[in-house]
């Protein structure tokens, strides 16, 4: 079977002009663009609106030894729609800044967030999460876990973070999976990852 590839490359699709009609936290640009069409020819220049609020790195910590996965429980306003509550359970999660790298980000968001410590990093997936609107890719990985501060309120009250801290056991965690239960993608992402290869990866890190 020939794996998958894109027809087109990213020399198929120009920007024809780029304007940033807002700049603060986050930014939207305005953009005239045009590419290739999978019929033939160029299409029409298209005008599109995309928000751009740089990378993040997320990262699933894990203590193998108890198979317990560390989560922050934190408020969204994007979920203020939500009839149940604005409030999701997810993973630690961080934006990069200049000059970072993931493994960085990754152990210092666990650090703020969680009180965590980890020791080895995996990656599952790169991935951008609307790029029908939005710019952004995230990366995310697991995390052997050396400490965390379960039952802790951690985040930096400058930023508005206010997260608690919950350790809930794998098999638990694979549960709230297939109920529909976690509502947020990047969690849902590692989730899947985990019920898929987690156990190999358990065994590895046990043994070392």
């Amino acid at each position: 079977m020939t794996p998958f590839s894109p027809r087109f490359s990213a020399a198929d699709a120009q920007v024809l002009e780029r304007d940033v009609v807002y700049h603060g936290f986050f930014s939207l640009v305005k953009l005239s663009l045009k590419h290739r069409l999978f019929g033939g020819g160029w299409s029409q220049p298209l005008t599109r609106e995309i928000f751009e609020r740089g990378d993040a790195v997320a990262v699933l910590p894990w203590d193998p030894i108890r198979d317990e996965l560390i989560f922050v429980e934190q408020f969204r306003p994007g979920a203020l729609r939500d009839q149940d509550s604005p409030w999701m359970l997810e993973l630690v999660a961080g934006m990069v800044a200049d000059g970072e790298s993931d493994s960085e980000v990754a152990r210092r968001e666990a650090q703020e967030e969680a009180d965590c410590s980890l020791d080895q990093l995996e990656l599952i997936a790169t991935f951008y999460p609307s790029a029908g609107a939005c710019s952004e890719q995230i990366r995310t990985f697991v995390g052997r876990v050396l400490t965390a501060g379960i039952g802790e309120v951690h985040g930096h009250a400058e930023e508005h973070e206010d997260l608690l801290v919950h350790a809930i056991p794998r098999v638990e965690a694979l549960r709230m999976l297939d109920a529909n239960e976690i509502n947020n993608g990047h969690t849902l992402i590692a989730l899947q990852w985990l019920a898929r290869h987690g156990e190999a990866l358990r065994e590895q890190w046990l043994s070392t």
